[in-house]
């Protein structure tokens, strides 16, 4: 019986994460999600995030708490407020979380390496995002050799890491899109940064308004 590929991939439960998580599945792969309770004001996407790894038929969900609120230095993870309206142009947002995508591709790459999958997926976008410096595709390109440096199983040269950043170059429309050809139900995810008191999105911070301009 063949083994089948193993995929680790990285799910907040918002639109980007499930649209991954689906293209993973697509290709092929046995997809184990990972998650993180990180201190969040919006801890209600973990709740998403569960909803889509059900309903995609995750392998595993690990869902990992890492406390980064003690660091702060985020809208996201502080007493700051989070901004509406969008960013201005060429300032990165004060929604950035100091090295939030480092931390969780660690975390992601220490589990495949216990599992045995090569292959670790992340919804990291380019285009319509915030921003984030480590939302690019050099910064991707550049934890890929890290990866590759870092961990037993590739100096023992069992295999290489891969990151794969499927929507990297894609618009919001077009991860939309992509995600509703292959079925994905936008109504279980959850993208805002700042809910209202009855749990509701926001509709004004940069999450909300990317969201609604791409037609999810």
């Amino acid at each position: 019986m063949t083994t089948p590929r193993r995929a680790v991939v990285l799910l907040s439960g918002g639109v980007d994460s499930t649209t991954s998580l689906a293209i993973a599945k697509r290709d092929g792969y046995e997809c184990y999600a990972i998650s993180f309770d990180y201190g969040q004001r919006h801890r209600v996407e973990l709740e998403a995030a569960a909803r889509v790894a059900t309903a995609l038929q995750a392998k595993r969900h690990l869902v990992v708490k890492v406390d980064l609120r003690s660091i702060g230095g985020s809208a996201l993870t502080d007493s700051i407020d989070v901004p509406t309206g969008g960013s201005p142009e060429g300032l990165i947002p004060i929604t950035y979380v100091p090295a939030r995508n480092t931390v969780f591709l660690s975390l992601a790459l220490g589990w495949a390496e216990v599992l045995g999958a090569w292959d670790i997926f992340i919804g990291a976008n380019a285009v319509d995002y915030s921003g984030y410096p480590d939302c690019r595709p050099e910064y991707i390109e550049a934890f890929e050799r890290m990866a590759n440096l870092a961990t037993k199983a590739s100096i023992e040269g069992q295999g290489s890491f891969r990151i794969h950043a499927p929507l990297i170059r894609m618009t919001k429309q077009e991860i939309i899109a992509t995600g509703r050809s292959l079925g994905i139900d936008y109504s279980i995810t959850w993208s805002c940064y700042d809910p209202t008191p009855e749990g509701k999105p926001c509709g004004a911070c940069d999450s909300c308004i990317i969201r609604i301009r791409g037609g999810a």
